[in-house]
């Protein structure tokens, strides 16, 4: 029997297909550069919601668990829209590079909001400010401790002195679930010179946040799996999906904290584990030339958790050795 489609029920149906795959594309920056982004239309109505992975190309958790959620998320049980940035880094990744772009030296997350006529990393951050960031209602910037870094779960909360945008980001950083969160106030204000991804969308009111899972380069399933259930976690908290139920979520708040960089080049020997207790004046490692030497010794400067700690022995002069947190009571608005 044929079936015949009037007018009206052809373009209903012609809209249903049209939400019912995700839309991939790449975003032209140049050879070897393009970045992989995927949007996801929801059927109804509702905020649109930005997550990037791979601003360190050698980060892979927040990667493969962006490519998890892709694969889940149903068009009719979605509320708003979805815009995955799969891998913001492609020469880092394709290269296998910590921090560092491996055409120019610099870290893409260092350099936003970029500039059209700048380096490839330049190039890259003013792409994803123009056609990602832009876009955006809320975002999130994925982490985890790079090839180098041994590192606890957290996420950051950036204070921006704007009471009604930091509460909103406040919400969705104990929503993701992390049981620790660094309170960050000493981010850049500076729309023009915002220098990270989630920085630059704070800086354009936007609530966003960062969040670490992983490291060392590995891709271990409970780090990935993390990850994805903190962007369901979220997407239910702005009623983007329904049905359901999280546990609440009571965060250790990291009030003060310190990254410790290295007085020298050379081999470095942790003493520390991540998520450790040390007390102030305790020897966290030390950096010996490349004769075994002891050069430089890095000491606690306070007592704290260690977040992060280098976990292999390459260290230049000035690079992170490891990240000391102090926990507190979760402080009121900045002023």
């Amino acid at each position: 029997m044929r079936v015949r489609l009037y007018p009206i029920a052809a373009i209903l149906l012609a809209g249903a297909a049209a939400f019912a795959q995700p839309a991939s594309r790449f975003l032209q920056v140049g050879p070897a550069a393009d970045i992989p982004v995927t949007e996801i239309s929801g059927a109804r109505p509702g905020p649109t919601l930005v997550l990037v992975a791979g601003t360190h190309g050698y980060e892979y958790t927040p990667i493969l668990a962006l490519e998890r959620l892709r694969s889940k998320i149903q068009y009719q049980a979605l509320s708003g829209k979805l815009i995955l940035v799969h891998v913001a880094n492609m020469p880092s990744f394709l290269r296998r590079t910590i921090y560092y772009g491996p055409e120019d030296g610099k870290n893409l997350n260092r350099v936003f909001p970029g500039k059209p006529d700048g380096t490839l990393s330049e190039r890259i951050a003013y792409v994803l400010t123009q056609e990602v960031i832009e876009r955006a209602d809320y975002l999130i910037d994925l982490h985890c401790g790079d090839g180098n870094e041994s590192l606890r779960p957290y996420a950051y909360w950036m204070r921006t002195g704007n009471q009604a945008l930091d509460e909103r980001s406040r919400q969705m950083a104990v929503a993701f679930g992390m049981n620790h969160i660094v309170i960050d106030d000493e981010r850049p204000s500076d729309p023009a010179q915002s220098m990270y991804c989630s920085n630059t969308a704070a800086t354009r009111g936007k609530p966003a946040i960062t969040v670490e899972s992983g490291g060392l380069g590995a891709t271990d399933e409970e780090s990935i799996a993390r990850l994805e259930t903190g962007l369901r976690r979220v997407m239910s908290h702005l009623k983007m999906t329904s049905g359901e139920s999280w546990p609440e979520n009571k965060p250790v708040w990291i009030v003060r904290n310190a990254v410790l960089r290295s007085e020298a080049t050379g081999l470095f020997y942790a003493e520390v584990k991540k998520d450790q207790q040390v007390r102030q004046g305790d020897r966290i490692g030390t950096v010996t030339d490349f004769f075994g030497k002891t050069i430089f010794e890095l000491r606690a400067p306070f007592a704290g958790v260690i977040l992060y700690v280098i976990g292999t022995p390459p260290i230049n002069k000035g690079e992170p050795l490891a990240m000391i947190g102090v926990a507190g009571p979760m402080p009121g608005p900045r002023r």
